[in-house]
C-alpha cells in the first residue's frame, strides 16, 4: 500500500495525486482532436478515467490512425466505385472536383459515425 500525503486547504485536507506519465511526443491530428472534444462534452467518465490511468493519449494517436486510415480506404473504395479517375480529372476538372468533394464528405460522415462519436 502506497503513503499518501495531503495538503490542507481550509479546513479540508486534500490528497496529492500525481498522474502516471505520458507518452510527450504524440502529436494528435484531426480525428484525436475531434474525438478528445467528443468525450470531453459527452464521455467525461471515460475521458478521466483515460487521463488518470496515463492512457489518453496514446488512446487518442491510435484513434486518430484509425479513423485516417478508414478515411483514405473509403475515399479509394468510392472513387472506383463511381467511376472518379484520373482520366475524368484531364477530361472534366470541374466535375472532377465535385464528385471528389462530394465523396469526401461521406466519408467524413461515416468516420465520425463509427469512430468518432461513438
Amino acid at each position: 500500500m502506497k503513503n499518501i500525503t495531503y495538503r490542507q486547504v481550509g479546513d479540508f485536507n486534500i490528497p496529492n495525486l500525481i498522474l502516471p506519465p505520458e507518452e510527450a511526443n504524440i502529436t494528435l491530428g484531426k480525428w484525436g482532436m475531434l474525438h478528445k472534444d467528443y468525450l470531453l462534452k459527452h464521455k467525461k467518465v471515460v475521458f478521466t478515467t483515460l487521463l488518470a490511468e496515463g492512457k489518453l493519449w496514446q488512446y487518442l494517436a491510435d484513434i486518430d490512425t484509425q479513423a485516417q486510415q478508414m478515411f483514405d480506404t473509403l475515399i479509394e473504395q468510392m472513387k472506383e466505385a463511381e467511376g472518379v479517375t484520373e482520366k475524368l480529372k484531364e477530361k472534366n476538372q470541374m466535375e472532377w472536383v465535385q464528385r471528389m468533394g462530394n465523396i469526401q464528405a461521406r466519408a467524413r460522415e461515416i468516420v465520425c459515425e463509427k469512430l468518432i462519436f461513438n
